[in-house]
């Protein structure tokens, strides 16, 4: 069994097992990775895919039994790999990144531009999409760090790091009935039609839910992941928009009324996650000074050696989460130590 066996194995999973898609992100033909998989088969004496003709149907129980431990050595592979060049030249090395649009567009740009001013030489891999998404890339270890609101059932295995808190905001073309109501409502907002993000589907609607315990309905006429595409169907009159107040900016969106919500819904809490036994490098700390500077050097190490989650939650609940305060900053200062 060799480590470009595995590769070839941990590669065809996360490519929904279609060889070909496989194959193109290997480099190498297709017939090539078929031959590898059923060389590893046999070294192992197991079946790890189920086939209907050529075709790779469903993984087996044995299958799953080995990606698991396939991914982890892959990891630590890349660990080594990670250390070793760290030790070569610590200015060089990559960070991907996992997170939602609203994060990407809104929070992320002004950090990542101080981070690239430090570190010239990393190559940074940003990928966008929803927790559920995310989820997948952290499970396939695709991802450094995730970045995420709440979803916390659905990442168990990372050490989460709440990095500020921030709460949804209202926006209203101008001219809109609500724009001169004064101190909004529930009732006010169920007297006219929404537009907001698309619940995930792990989780609780609260904002429905919010809704129900007044006696209200909530009247959505549509909803999006992109904090954008609401706003534009905002401008065209589809409704009020109820969507996280880092998507605003005062100058692109000056032509819209910003409401204030503030009062009428729960506050959420951002986080950056790594998985625990990950070899962070020093720019990987920085990025996180930046990103959260509650955050010091010491203390990410000091909740890296935790062994359990309660003894994390416990040291966590001693943190102050700032507010979010503008594009991609906080209130405080990085502290690298």
């Amino acid at each position: 069994m060799t480590l470009e066996q595995l590769r070839f194995f941990v590669v065809v999973y996360e490519s929904g097992l279609n060889v070909t898609v496989a194959a193109r992100r290997l480099q190498i033909s297709q017939p090539g990775v078929s031959r590898q998989l059923k060389e590893l088969e046999e070294e192992l004496g197991l079946q790890l895919f189920e086939r209907h003709g050529r075709a790779l149907v469903r993984i087996t129980p044995a299958g799953e039994k080995i990606i698991e431990r396939a991914t982890r050595i892959l990891r630590e592979v890349k660990n080594i790999a990670r250390a070793a060049a760290a030790v070569r030249d610590g200015s060089q090395g990559s960070l991907s990144i996992g997170t939602t649009h609203t994060q990407a567009r809104y929070v992320l740009p002004e950090v990542i531009r101080s981070f690239r001013s430090r570190h010239a030489n990393v190559r940074l891999h940003l990928h966008q999409g929803t927790s559920e998404q995310i989820a997948q890339m952290v499970e396939r270890d695709q991802v450094d760090f995730a970045i995420v609101t709440g979803s916390d059932d659905l990442f168990p295995q990372l050490i989460r790091l709440p990095i500020y808190r921030w709460h949804h905001a209202l926006i209203a073309p101008r001219g809109h009935p609500l724009a001169t109501a004064g101190k909004l409502t529930l009732e006010h907002l169920a007297r006219h039609a929404v537009v907001t993000y698309a619940f995930s589907l792990s989780g609780n609607a609260s904002l429905y839910a919010l809704f129900e315990t007044a006696g209200l309905s909530l009247n959505v006429s549509l909803t999006a992941r992109d904090s954008d595409v609401l706003k534009t169907y905002v401008r065209a009159g589809l409704g009020v928009g109820i969507l996280a107040s880092m998507a605003i900016d005062p100058t692109a969106d000056a032509d819209l009324v910003v409401l204030d919500g503030k009062h009428l819904f729960d506050g959420h809490t951002t986080w950056l996650g790594f998985r625990r036994g990950s070899l962070l490098t020093h720019y990987m700390y920085e990025f996180v000074g930046l990103l959260a500077p509650q955050f010091s050097l010491r203390l990410i190490q000091h909740l890296e050696a935790t062994q359990t989650q309660e003894e994390l939650e416990h040291i966590l609940q001693g943190i102050r989460i700032p507010p979010y305060e503008g594009r991609g900053s906080t209130s405080a200062k990085p502290r690298p130590s």
